[in-house]
């Protein structure tokens, strides 16, 4: 990813976190954390990492968000100066999980120490 696409990626993670929190009323999104952004370099595609507390709305989390997609589209449209607004999808992060698993190996580990 270019440097341009890491502040775009960067501008879009802040701007969305605001629209999800000021403009979106679905409450199957209102508790997402995003984590991170990915855009492509030719700006066409960005996706979009997120985390939910309770990891059994995960489903249903994903499904609204990309429901969503467009009105966030529309919203970072007003908000960033881009020539292109790329089209959005959102992805489950599961690198928070993942951490947490290493985590508590290591921890078995050094009990059984």
């Amino acid at each position: 990813m270019n440097v341009r696409a890491k502040k775009v990626a960067s501008s879009f993670v802040k701007e969305i976190s605001y629209i999800i929190m000021e403009d979106i009323k679905d409450p199957d999104i209102k508790f997402v954390t995003l984590t991170g952004c990915d855009v492509t370099n030719d700006f066409s595609f960005a996706t979009v990492y997120f985390t939910v507390l309770n990891k059994d709305r995960k489903e249903k989390t994903i499904e609204a968000l990309n429901r969503a997609a467009n009105f966030i589209e529309l919203e970072l449209s007003k908000r960033i100066d881009i020539r292109k607004m790329p089209d959005i999808t959102f992805k489950y992060d599961d690198s928070i999980a993942y951490g947490e698993k290493i985590e508590q190996k290591i921890k078995e580990i050094n009990k059984e120490a």
